[in-house]
C-alpha cells in the first residue's frame, strides 16, 4: 500500500534552486517547501543579499525544515598563478565556510572561463585538489561542473577526467543537463563515470533543439531554460535521469532554471511548475513510462 504524501508525492530526489526564483530568501523557501519539496540549493547571492546579514541568512535556511542540496558557485578557480590564485584561494576559503554555516555538504565549482588560465591539464587538476584538501576539515564535498562554454573543460567527459586526475575522494562531478544537450555529448559516455563520484545533478530543459554559437548558448543558459519536461528536450532528459539510475547514482537532482520569465511570475507558480516537474521524474520516468508532463496531467484529471 503507497502511504505517500499526496501532496509531496514521489519527488525525495529532487528540489528547486534559489536562482529559479523571484524575492527574498525567506519567501523563496517558503514557497519551495509549501509545494512539497524536501531540500534547496542556495545561491550565495541569495545568501549574502539577506537585509540582516549572513547569520540571519543561515537561520532562515535551518528554520525552513528544508535539507540544503549544495551551495553555489566558485567560478575561474583552477589554472591561475601569482596574485590571480591568491586571491581566488581567499574567495573558496570565504565560499567553504559559507557553505558549512548552511549546513550544506556540497560547493558547486564551475569550469574555468578566463583566458588567464593555464590549459595544462596538470596544473588545473592540481588546483582541484588544493581546493579538495580545504574543504576536507569542513566535511564538504566539491562538485566540479563543465561549463558548456569553458575555456579548456566544457563537457563532462573531460570534466572526470580532471576529477580523477586530481584524485581526491571529496572531488567529485556536478553534471548540469543544460550544459550536456547544449554540447550534444553523447549520453552513452555516462558509462564512463562512477556513479559514486557524481555529486550533484542539475536538470533543466530549453525551448529549442540547436545553439549555433557560444554567445547563444550563453544567453540560453542564463535567461531561458525551462523546467524539465517544459522544453524541446523532455525524453533526452527522461533519457538521461535513466541512464544515471541504471549507472547506479542514487544522489541528489536540483532544478536549475535561470528564466526571466519566472522573475516576474508569483512564486507559487513557479514552484508548482517544478513540482510537476518533479512528479514527472520522479513517478513517471523513474518508476513507469516516460509520458511528458501535458499528458501525466491529463491522465490524472481522467482519474479524478
Amino acid at each position: 500500500m503507497n502511504t505517500m504524501n499526496p501532496l509531496q508525492g514521489n519527488i525525495d530526489d529532487f528540489g528547486m534552486d534559489t536562482i529559479s526564483l523571484a524575492g527574498p530568501l525567506e519567501a523563496k523557501l517558503r514557497a519551495v517547501r509549501a509545494a512539497g519539496f524536501g531540500q534547496i540549493m542556495l545561491s550565495a547571492r541569495d545568501v549574502v543579499g539577506h537585509p540582516e546579514g549572513l547569520d540571519a541568512a543561515v537561520r532562515a535556511v535551518r528554520a525552513s525544515g528544508l535539507r540544503v542540496t549544495g551551495f553555489q558557485v566558485l567560478r575561474d578557480f583552477e589554472g591561475l598563478s601569482g596574485r590571480l590564485h591568491g586571491y581566488k584561494v581567499d574567495i573558496a576559503k570565504s565560499m567553504l565556510e559559507m557553505c558549512a554555516a548552511l549546513g550544506s555538504k556540497v560547493l558547486l565549482v564551475c569550469s574555468s572561463t578566463s583566458q588567464h588560465a593555464s590549459q595544462d591539464l596538470d596544473v588545473l587538476a592540481k588546483d582541484l585538489r588544493k581546493l579538495a584538501m580545504l574543504a576536507i576539515p569542513l566535511g564538504i564535498r566539491v562538485a566540479y561542473e563543465g561549463l558548456s562554454w569553458g575555456r579548456t573543460i566544457n563537457e563532462f567527459t573531460t570534466a572526470w577526467e580532471l576529477v580523477s586526475r586530481a584524485d581526491v575522494p571529496n572531488l567529485g562531478l556536478g553534471l548540469d543537463s543544460f550544459h550536456l544537450f547544449a554540447t550534444r555529448t553523447p549520453l552513452d559516455d555516462l558509462e564512463l563515470l562512477d556513479p559514486e563520484k557524481i555529486f550533484l545533478v542539475q536538470l533543466a530543459d530549453f525551448m529549442w533543439q540547436e545553439i549555433r554559437s557560444v554567445e547563444e548558448r550563453i544567453t540560453t543558459a542564463r535567461h531561458f531554460r525551462v523546467f524539465p519536461g517544459e522544453g524541446v528536450h523532455s525524453e533526452a532528459l527522461a533519457d538521461l535521469v535513466r541512464r544515471l539510475h541504471a549507472l547506479g547514482y542514487r544522489g541528489d537532482y536540483s532544478f536549475e532554471v535561470f528564466n526571466d520569465d519566472y522573475q516576474q511570475i508569483p512564486l507559487p507558480v513557479v514552484a508548482e511548475r517544478a513540482r510537476r516537474s518533479a512528479l514527472w521524474l520522479g513517478e513517471d520516468v523513474l518508476r513507469r513510462s516516460v509520458p511528458l508532463p501535458n499528458q501525466m496531467r491529463l491522465r490524472r484529471q481522467a482519474v479524478r
